[in-house]
């Protein structure tokens, strides 16, 4: 299960998403997940080839799965290249043609490949159920969809939309995960077991942000144009929760399991039901009026509940 953290502009985002508090608070060093520019992404791959090498021991019969997909490979990049292509492949769309498409891409932009770190690092650090770099790289499915959405993104930024539709439906087929090729996505990035995950095409996503399943970022049915929820860096989203239209969620905000968000939700604040309401946080205390005919005691108990974690 995701942590929620609180992060800085360390790093700059894939494609720039938009902050949502310009005053953030300081960073909390032990929880954030930002890439260190002075780690070399080669040192993360070598480590990432060990920890393949040690999984081969323990089991032997994984040697040629873990050749093909990790050990053969001198880069992060290459193998990433292939991993996907075989993911998304099938019998009209040859693994061979998206490898070659996806290290052009890979090779062409090398922000893509400091997303992919921070996306690893992310799962590495806040999902307890990870047990190593390579078991997220080969295995979770959140994080495969999303480094598969950075290349549909970059070629849709290029203008060859029909191929990038292509991917996102490939990767909605594979992962039962649709995320339109238009949405930017920031590093760092968390989709934790990601079955059911939808986000629209004007969704913008800042860093550092955990998604869980079912979540969907849409419109409302009743806009056109830029329709898509804004999430600020450090937010977390908990399971079954929808949050429609072109609303801004704040940095460090919390989304509760199962809520329906249509209006701002502000900084370092939990929305919770539906339709939501806010259980202020520790920084802004909660106040009786954002609360639907509830006495002191009950919002009391909500805060506390919601605020230490609430999926």
């Amino acid at each position: 299960m995701a942590k929620c953290i609180q992060t800085s502009k360390t790093y700059t985002a894939q494609t720039n998403p938009v902050s949502c508090d310009s005053n953030r608070s300081q960073v909390d060093d032990h929880a954030h997940t930002a890439v260190n520019c002075g780690e070399d992404l080669d040192d993360l791959w070598l480590t990432m080839k060990d920890e393949a090498k040690s999984d081969v021991e323990q089991e032997p019969i994984l040697s040629k799965f873990y050749f093909s997909s990790i050990l053969s490979f001198d880069s992060l990049s290459s193998a990433l290249a292939n991993h996907l292509s075989v993911k998304l492949s099938d019998s009209s769309l040859p693994s061979g043609i998206l490898y070659d498409l996806f290290q052009g891409l890979l090779a062409e932009d090398q922000e893509i490949m400091r997303a992919v770190q921070g996306d690893l690092r992310a799962a590495k650090e806040r999902d307890p159920a990870c047990l190593s770099y390579v078991q997220c790289f080969l295995n979770y499915k959140g994080f495969i969809a999303c480094q598969a959405h950075r290349l549909a993104h970059k070629l849709w930024s290029m203008g060859r939309k029909s191929m990038a539709l292509v991917i996102q439906n490939r990767v909605s087929e594979v992962f039962a995960v649709d995320i339109h090729p238009g949405a930017k996505i920031g590093q760092g990035i968390l989709l934790d077991h990601a079955t059911g995950v939808v986000i629209g095409e004007t969704a913008v996503i800042g860093n550092d942000v955990s998604i869980l399943h079912n979540v969907t970022l849409g419109g409302t049915g009743k806009a056109s144009g830029d329709r898509h929820p804004k999430i600020g860096e450090g937010v977390l989203i908990g399971a079954g929760s929808c949050v429609l239209g072109n609303v801004r969620i704040g940095d460090g905000a919390k989304i509760a399991a199962g809520s329906v968000v249509l209006k701002e939700v502000p900084p370092r604040t939990t929305a919770a039901g539906v339709p939501s309401w806010l259980v202020g946080g520790k920084t802004n205390p909660i106040k009786l009026d954002t609360f639907p005919s509830l006495t002191m005691d009950h919002t009391s108990h909500i805060s506390e509940q919601l605020f230490d974690y609430v999926i």
